[in-house]
């Protein structure tokens, strides 16, 4: 061992990770704690745009807000302040080896005014899996979303009126240690950004047509592909941008030489089949296997629908299911209907999809989706603008 700590002498400095630092460490570091809230409101508002000049992503509220962290003594006060750019060490450790995750959620402005958002306990739950994954810290995430209600608040007229519209928030965990070396971050930077935006797609709810893709793989069993991570997109786009030439919107990525239907771009994907003996529909998605984002819209779904789909006209179903049961349903009649669902676009109703040089249609019984995309959009958008109580799903930021 001495003589390759000699011969590599990265070898012991490197690869010999840190301790773990975590929320729930034995450590007597301390939590994140809202209560310790530090305010600097900004003295030069930003204009407000017309919903009309609203891209998803582009525009951003007057305050953001930050925690930072630190192994020796855990998170610091958290502060909301104008929105600025970072200041980072060029070596910073996020840079170099991707220590960096996120979640999407959204705030709306209910009939009352009221600024609600939408199963946040959910994002907090799956941005600590994240981190976990990667060697950030954990936190109290009821405590985040405390923060998150008086970013909100503070920004509130940021928050668009009307359906389709809402406020995009972006939580992020980064990795902020100066160092080359690979090994657990000590520092890290928790922030949260949002958006003013409208509906996801411009050219409103329209069906898409998909490439089915298995000369590129999204996520595979033993990865990260359930976890919120920024390294998980990137490798995406270049897949995308040739889909788009041969003229898809998205892919729809399958795995293994089975084909198994995983994901729909950036969504997790929603498939309605008939059984031709029974007459029942089934409406199925992909199991949380390891390789599929656990999709807060996705979980969503599928409480609502075992709960309001007639049990003697449906069952739902997470199972696997491959590109070539879905050919053979729709050559059939036995496809009744498909969709994306994620929290930017909530669902996205399917038309086609390309796979193996032959185009698999998609019915869209309405025109534009089908009846239970329709269906399902409706009872979303309910809860999420107050229209609708359903459990703790809808919290008001007070």
């Amino acid at each position: 061992m001495q003589a390759l700590k000699r011969s590599f002498p990265l070898l012991s400095r490197t690869l010999v990770p840190r301790p773990f630092y975590r929320f729930n460490s034995t450590q007597t570091v301390a939590p994140l704690n809202a209560s310790k809230l530090v305010i600097e409101k900004t003295t030069s508002p930003k204009p407000k745009l017309p919903k009309n000049e609203l891209v998803f992503g582009k525009t951003f509220t007057d305050h953001m807000l930050e925690v930072e962290w630190d192994a020796e003594t855990g998170w610091g006060a958290p502060k909301i302040s104008p929105y600025h750019n970072l200041s980072l060490d060029p070596s910073t450790i996020v840079f170099h080896y991707a220590f960096e995750l996120f979640e999407g959620m959204k705030a709306y402005r209910d009939r009352d005014g009221k600024i609600r958002t939408f199963r946040g306990d959910k994002n907090m739950a799956r941005m600590n899996k994240s981190a976990e994954r990667i060697a950030l810290p954990q936190f109290d995430g009821e405590e985040l979303q405390k923060l998150i209600d008086q970013l909100l608040i503070l920004d509130q007229d940021f928050v668009p009126e009307g359906k389709g519209y809402s406020l995009y928030l972006r939580p992020t965990l980064i990795g902020t240690t100066a160092s080359l070396g690979v090994s657990t971050p000590d520092k890290a930077l928790l922030f949260v950004i949002a958006s003013p935006v409208g509906p996801y797609y411009s050219s409103g709810f329209k069906p898409v047509n998909l490439e089915a893709t298995d000369y590129a793989v999204r996520a595979w069993p033993g990865g990260v592909g359930d976890k919120k991570l920024g390294a998980n997109y990137a490798p995406c786009v270049l897949p995308q941008l040739q889909a788009s030439k041969r003229g898809f919107h998205q892919n729809l990525w399958l795995f293994g030489d089975e084909g198994f239907i995983t994901e729909v771009g950036t969504m997790n994907a929603f498939f309605v089949f008939r059984d031709p003996d029974t007459g029942k529909k089934e409406l199925t998605t992909a199991p949380l296997d390891g390789t599929i984002l656990e999709g807060v819209t996705r979980d969503s779904i599928l409480e609502l629908a075992r709960t309001r789909l007639p049990k003697d006209e449906w069952i739902v179903t997470e199972r696997k299911f491959t590109i070539h049961e879905v050919k053979k349903a729709a050559e059939n009649g036995n496809l009744v209907e498909a969709f994306g669902a994620g929290t930017a676009a909530v669902v996205s109703p399917i038309k086609n999809i390309g796979f193996k040089g032959e185009d698999i249609p998609v019915p869209v019984s309405l025109g534009n989706s089908g009846e239970l995309t329709a269906e399902v959009a409706e009872w979303i958008r309910k809860i999420q603008y107050g229209e609708e109580e359903y459990k703790n799903w809808s919290r008001v930021a007070e």
